[in-house]
């Protein structure tokens, strides 16, 4: 592997206008990295990576590439782009074994942290490293949120997120599993304990449903919970996966490994229509996935499956739009189906705090920065957007990460 790396970090033109660098969302600086690469200086090249984004070596695994880095590389347009996530994964995942960040923790300094996911993780690293005294407070018996619970192994070895872990505590940052903030520890009771701040990090957690009759049946499952826990469902011999994203591609890949002999993802529109990532898509048939397009469900039946109607595009005054057919009624028939048709925030936290205003979605509502609607609490990742890649989480998080240390300073002043 290691002269793989090497071969695509030489075909690097070191563009003095890197598009790459300005195709990522996080604007990496990929030609610094890669000369300081090829210089042999591989642990100045993870620290930089690091401090420009603090989950470099996740991002490198998850990142839709194609989308942000790889495909604005000017290689690209010779089909060819620099394999970049390879070289990043290489560099930050020998950087994640080798760094080194003693804590220097300021006890006056207090902030708490809801949620350890993407964007939780990197606001603890950020604000430990300014000095700040941080808890994270989780749900879950481990840290990661999303990566860990969401996104399976053969995509995210989880070894990672333990080692992501190592380091915080290195660092000083305390971690308290499987603790629900809201209904149990509330806001104000950090708020009276010294909590200079608090920021949430919740993510999306609710299944979405899609209100069909037979949705409560035995065999019906939602993929953010199928995900979590795969091993303890049993789906029979064939799944019918009813959604088009990452997530619905994840399961239908999973549910293969983990024992069902057919996998079938339904879809009301066609390929070229799916949100999911082209290269998970790819990935998806390569597995054996098989892919049911233009049928919408319309109900789900014991013992049988999916009944749904057929659809079609057609231009209608200049625009397209989708029809469902006239007498086109079919069903699918399937031991398991998986509704993976996106997430929603819980309310655990603003059901229980006053001052915390959302969305009609049930999204934190915040500012650039941020901000909520109460102060002292900052927010951001899913929990605020929606869901999101984790590169974008991160990017927001820096923001609020800044926000929360001139928020701290300028009311609290310098403890030092």
């Amino acid at each position: 592997m290691a002269q793989h790396i090497i071969e695509e970090a030489k075909r690097c033109l070191q563009c003095k206008n890197p598009k790459c660098s300005k195709g990522c969302p996080v604007n990496t600086p990929i030609n610094e990295v890669i000369k300081l690469f090829l210089d042999g200086k591989i642990s100045e090249a993870g620290e930089k990576l690091f401090l420009n984004n603090p989950l470099s070596s996740i991002c490198s695994l998850v990142c839709p590439h194609e989308k942000f880095c790889e495909g604005n590389c000017v290689l690209s347009n010779k089909g060819n782009p620099i394999h970049w996530s390879s070289i990043e994964y290489y560099i930050s995942d020998y950087y994640l074994n080798k760094m080194n960040i003693k804590p220097n923790i300021d006890q006056n300094k207090k902030i708490a942290i809801i949620g350890s996911g993407p964007a939780g993780i990197t606001i603890a690293f950020i604000l430990a490293s300014r000095g700040y005294d941080i808890t994270i407070f989780e749900l879950h018996d481990k840290i990661g949120g999303v990566l860990r619970y969401g996104i399976p192994a053969f995509r995210l070895p989880k070894d990672i997120l333990d080692r992501l872990e190592e380091q915080l505590i290195k660092m000083g940052v305390k971690i308290r599993p499987n603790i629900l903030v809201g209904p149990v520890i509330t806001i104000d009771d950090l708020f009276r304990d010294g909590y200079k701040a608090i920021f949430i990090g919740t993510g999306v957690w609710n299944p979405k449903p899609l209100r069909l009759k037979g949705e409560s049946l035995g065999h019906v499952h939602y993929a953010i919970d199928y995900l979590k826990n795969p091993d303890v469902y049993n789906l029979g011999k064939k799944l019918c996966v009813i959604g088009a994203g990452n997530v619905a591609i994840d399961v239908a890949r999973t549910a293969l490994r983990k024992g069902v002999n057919e996998v079938y993802i339904m879809y009301r529109r066609g390929e070229e229509d799916m949100p999911a990532s082209k290269r998970e898509i790819e990935y998806a048939r390569l597995d054996g996935v098989k892919f049911e397009f233009y049928k919408t469900p319309i109900e789900i039946i014991d013992n049988e499956g999916v009944k749904y109607l057929e659809t079609k595009k057609i231009e209608e005054n200049g625009e397209e739009k989708l029809i469902v057919l006239k007498d086109s009624e079919g069903i699918f028939k399937a031991d398991s189906i998986i509704i993976a048709t996106g997430q929603g925030p819980k309310a655990n936290i603003v059901s229980h705090t006053r001052g915390i205003e959302i969305n009609k979605f049930g999204l934190v509502i915040t500012d650039e920065c941020g901000r909520t609607t109460r102060e002292g609490i900052f927010a951001s990742g899913d929990v605020v957007t929606g869901a999101k890649t984790v590169v974008e989480a991160v990017k927001f998080s820096k923001k609020v990460a800044n926000a929360i240390d001139e928020y701290v300073t300028k009311k609290y002043g310098s403890t030092n």
